[in-house]
């Protein structure tokens, strides 16, 4: 069970998934705090997709998942977004991010044109990702960087409590990783919401994250990028004592 904590956060406690006799979390509490950026880590088939699908309400699994706000009471109807890490869609299809994205903004449908409040909105979206020159871009040509903002954009829409990306970095050109990256950082501050955020970029974790998990089926380690580099739960499943070797780990 985990303390109170000041911040408004996500609590999960205990979380267990089981599936045909395997277990594939066992007893995972943790807090994701609003207003900063939560790293999860862990080697394949550590559970960190796992993890994500119970947030998301995807698989069955056992414990609570709240949103508590500062003084321990809950609060109704968690709002998440997702990023995840590709998007799988014809790439000479006919469609500019504009149109991809009016689908959600909007019942209308795409084909019998974007009305003008949508097309707004969808430049307003775009904008809070430095993305809005993409607008007018077919989606089949964005790179992948500029497909993962787009992708942030959607998931904004409507503002979440939670924004939960799923190694949306992987692929990503070092260019288009700080981007993404510094505009994650913006969005946290700016709108002071909770974020997780699964990746095998150790170098990046290191650099950007307030609070690492290490997940092993179980919460192995947690704290600071260097609390849990340092720690020896952290050396048993990487192999070494600081992350700075092993940024594709």
């Amino acid at each position: 069970m985990l303390h109170h904590c000041a911040l408004c956060h996500i609590d999960l406690d205990r979380i267990s998934v089981r599936r045909g006799g395997q277990v594939l979390l066992q007893d995972v509490s943790m807090h994701i705090h609003c207003g900063q950026l939560t790293v999860l880590i862990g080697q394949n088939g550590a559970g960190k997709t796992t993890l994500i699908r119970a947030l998301l309400g995807q698989i069955p699994h056992t414990g609570t998942i709240r949103h508590v706000d500062s003084h321990g009471l809950d609060i109704p109807h968690l709002r998440t977004g997702y990023v995840p890490q590709h998007l799988q869609f014809d790439h000479e299809m006919p469609l500019t991010v504009q149109d991809f994205m009016a689908a959600s903004f909007s019942s209308r449908p795409v084909w019998t044109g974007v009305g003008k409040k949508t097309r707004a909105a969808v430049r307003l979206a775009l904008e809070d990702v430095d993305a809005g020159e993409l607008a007018d871009t077919p989606l089949g040509r964005c790179s992948g960087g500029e497909l993962q903002r787009v992708l942030l954009a959607l998931a904004l829409h409507p503002a979440p409590d939670l924004l939960v990306l799923d190694e949306p970095v992987s692929g990503i050109d070092r260019n288009g990783l700080r981007l993404f990256l510094d505009t994650l950082i913006r969005l946290r501050k700016t709108h002071h919401m909770a974020i997780l955020l699964v990746s095998h970029d150790l170098r990046f974790v290191r650099e950007y994250a307030d609070h690492v998990i290490l997940l092993e089926k179980s919460v192995l380690a947690q704290g600071t990028p260097g609390e849990v580099f340092s720690s020896p739960e952290f050396s048993a499943v990487f192999g070494t004592g600081d992350g700075e070797e092993e940024e594709n780990a």
